[in-house]
């Protein structure tokens, strides 16, 4: 990458998913025409404000691309048994060709007992610990496709960085979080593609110094700001994945802010927005493991 900018170039997350969007529109009218009609399954428990407004954007995605939507939307006080019997049900159902648990579940329910309980074909936002563990297993030196769904969001990551021919190859990735939905399966899927990454958290001594290093950043603490422009290599690719809503005490109203403070775009190379970059990306990869099983059959 160059040594120096003067202004990022945006990764745009939402023109790249309306691209994907066309491109499953003609895959799921092949499918169609073939006899296969694809179907995304939901299973929502309670009525968590974050939760609900995600189950129904995923389910206006599946009609964009003509694939169908099965909702199971379980009460607050549904029990353990109730959730394991909407799972099988999904499991069963041949209208289903991949579905979702929508986190959180109610406290007291084990989020990772439930996932295991997926039929890991049907696992739609790849996270089922038989599909992790593929990715573990999966050969470093690939192409980043292996024939098992990958986790949306690390997915839709490197789908954004080779829209925009930013090598991964060789470089240095520095990833902020270490959870379940991002950091963990990003790490696996970057080393996969022979990127060297690393994985920081609330344990590491300084953070700043090992951003500085990567030649890719990608933010997904949940921290509004925690990346500052001293902490970017000049002319790094980095991709912004936190979400927080924060109350403006000008205007009185909420809004959403990334991990990446906003100046930081004078110094990096490339900048995903938030938002407009990585949640568009990732709903369009819950879509794209939906074609994909239906097309493995």
């Amino acid at each position: 990458m160059s040594d120096a900018v003067s202004t990022a170039i945006r990764v745009d997350g939402t023109a790249l998913a309306a691209a994907v969007k066309d491109d499953l529109r003609e895959r799921v009218s092949v499918l169609r025409e073939q006899g296969v009609v694809p179907g995304l399954g939901t299973i929502l428990v309670g009525q968590n404000p974050g939760s609900l407004s995600y189950v129904a954007g995923k389910h206006r995605d599946c009609a964009e691309v003509g694939i169908e939507s099965i909702r199971l939307d379980l009460p607050e006080t549904a029990s353990e048994a109730d959730i394991r019997a909407a799972i099988e049900s999904m499991n069963t159902n041949p209208d289903v060709t991949a579905f979702i648990i929508q986190l959180p579940l109610p406290e007291g329910i084990d989020p990772t007992a439930m996932l295991e309980l997926m039929d890991p074909a049907k696992d739609a936002d790849g996270l089922h610990p038989i599909n992790l563990g593929e990715l573990v297993l999966a050969v470093p030196g690939g192409n980043g496709t292996i024939d098992t769904p990958l986790p949306c969001t690390p997915r839709g990551i490197v789908e954004m960085l080779r829209a925009y021919d930013i090598p991964i190859a060789g470089k240095h990735v520095t990833i902020i979080g270490q959870g379940l939905t991002v950091g963990r399966p990003l790490g696996l899927l970057l080393t996969r593609l022979e990127a060297t990454a690393t994985l920081t958290h609330s344990r590491t001594v300084d953070v700043a110094a090992e951003v500085r290093r990567a030649d890719i950043v990608v933010a997904a603490a949940g921290v509004a700001g925690l990346v500052k422009p001293d902490w970017i290599a000049p002319g790094a690719a980095v991709i912004d994945v936190g979400i927080t809503r924060v109350l403006s005490e000008e205007t009185g109203t909420y809004r959403l802010r990334g991990d990446v403070d906003p100046a930081v775009a004078s110094v990096a190379g490339y900048l995903s927005p938030v938002p407009g970059g990585v949640g568009p990306m990732t709903r369009a990869m819950l879509l794209k493991n939906v074609v994909e099983a239906a097309e493995r059959g």
